[in-house]
């Protein structure tokens, strides 16, 4: 437009106007100045509309990728998962093939599915889970008509008049000793203040009496049947003015003089295992033990790698019972007190590097299964949980798997074999 206005003029100065006038016109400098100024003036014009267009350009392409990439995400997608209330979850992501695992917190057990996979329909496998209230009282702890009272994360028991302990297990007459001799009564030492005044007094531990008569007073009778005031540990001796208390074999008196405290046997030499078992100390004396891996089978075979573990032997993979059979086998002993309370870790499984994309911990054999639990941890950990309490003297088996799996598919897996020892007594 401006181009066509230039050439108007210049025609209308030269062709149309009289000679006198052409002074008055535009000289070929201005025209062509004015020329450079409008083509600069188009080259601007030109070039923000370029930018615009580019800038146009680019933000349709961001829209697009966005959209394409909700399409994306709702068509590839499972519905979002939350947490079950007093638990967590482990796992973000919610694209096809992809697991989140459920734990719940301590004093809550979990029910329903541990792990969940987004399927190809985009529906979640397994059922929802959530953290049920582990109940204290429902392996009926308390002994000899005792009742259980839930408190927060434990139990407590009311027991009867003739027992007593955590667990009402203990008889009260059995829980001190009276020697009664001539030496539990002693005459009092007496002054006279004053006339017709007679003061008498006794030795620590005795109490005047009628007669004048200074009578042991018998502590373990007095404090030893509550358990909130019990003076020893175990069981409680009178002596003249006094009293001393007593550990059962297996264990020495503490420092001060109230607590037994656990021999151990194995450090000490004190054991009579032989050549080629081990020794393992628990709680009032010691186990002899003797760890064997499995005999060949088949494909399979094992050699021991250290006194505690069992390696597997190379064996075809192709072989249906070499994929099946455990890569290792470990074995563990715990010593455990009596009665301890519940839910306890006992003890914990996991891997230094994840091979695949997801790990299953599960109990498949042993003895007292009942009273153990196992649950995950992390995403590389699993727990081996005490879920009721224990009435000593026992010993528990359980046998626990580690499988690691890549999209299902079973890559391998190791073997806990865990013997928990129980013992008589609560310390």
């Amino acid at each position: 437009m401006w181009l066509l206005v230039v050439q108007a003029l210049v025609a209308l100065c030269v062709l149309h106007l009289p000679l006198s006038s052409t002074q008055d016109c535009l000289s070929k400098h201005q025209v062509l100045s004015t020329i450079q100024q409008m083509q600069k003036l188009l080259s601007t014009q030109e070039a923000i509309q370029l930018q615009g267009m580019r800038n146009l350009k680019k933000q349709l392409t961001v829209l697009q990728s966005n959209v394409h990439k909700q399409a994306t995400k709702r068509n590839d997608s499972c519905p979002h998962l939350t947490a079950p209330l007093n638990g967590r979850k482990l796992g973000e992501k919610a694209t096809v093939g992809h697991e989140v695992h459920f734990l719940c917190e301590a004093g809550f057990r979990l029910v329903g599915s541990e792990s969940r996979t987004c399927l190809q329909d985009r529906t979640w496998s397994g059922q929802q889970p959530f953290c049920q209230t582990i109940s204290n009282c429902a392996s009926s702890p308390c002994a000899n008509g005792g009742t259980c009272v839930e408190d927060v994360r434990r139990f407590s028991c009311l027991c009867p008049g003739s027992w007593s302990g955590s667990n009402c297990q203990t008889p009260i007459s059995s829980s001190w000793v009276t020697l009664s001799t001539s030496s539990f009564s002693r005459q009092p030492r007496c002054t006279d203040a004053r006339p017709r005044s007679h003061h008498c007094t006794c030795d620590p531990g005795f109490q005047l009496r009628a007669g004048s008569v200074c009578q042991d007073v018998d502590e373990c009778q007095l404090f030893q049947a509550s358990w909130q005031t019990r003076l020893c540990v175990h069981d409680c001796v009178n002596v003249p003015g006094s009293y001393h208390c007593v550990c059962p074999q297996g264990y020495l008196l503490h420092a001060d003089q109230n607590m037994c405290t656990d021999v151990d046997e194995c450090t000490d030499n004190q054991h009579n295992c032989s050549h080629g078992e081990l020794c393992v100390n628990v709680f009032g004396g010691y186990r002899c033990v003797r760890p064997k891996c499995p005999q060949p089978r088949l494909n399979t075979s094992y050699v021991k790698t250290s006194v505690y573990q069992c390696e597997r032997n190379p064996c075809p993979m192709n072989s249906r019972a070499c994929r099946l059979a455990a890569n290792s086998i470990s074995f563990h002993y715990l010593p455990l007190q009596s009665n301890r309370t519940v839910p306890r870790v006992l003890f914990k499984m996991s891997t230094t590097h994840l091979v695949g994309d997801s790990l299953r911990f599960a109990i498949v054999d042993g003895r007292g299964q009942g009273v153990f639990a196992v649950q995950r941890s992390d995403r590389h950990s699993g727990e081996l949980i005490l879920t009721s309490p224990v009435v000593g003297p026992a010993t528990l088996e359980v046998e626990l798997e580690m499988s690691k799996l890549a999209r299902k598919v079973l890559l391998g897996k190791h073997i806990f074999r865990v013997t928990a020892f129980i013992s008589q007594y609560e310390f």
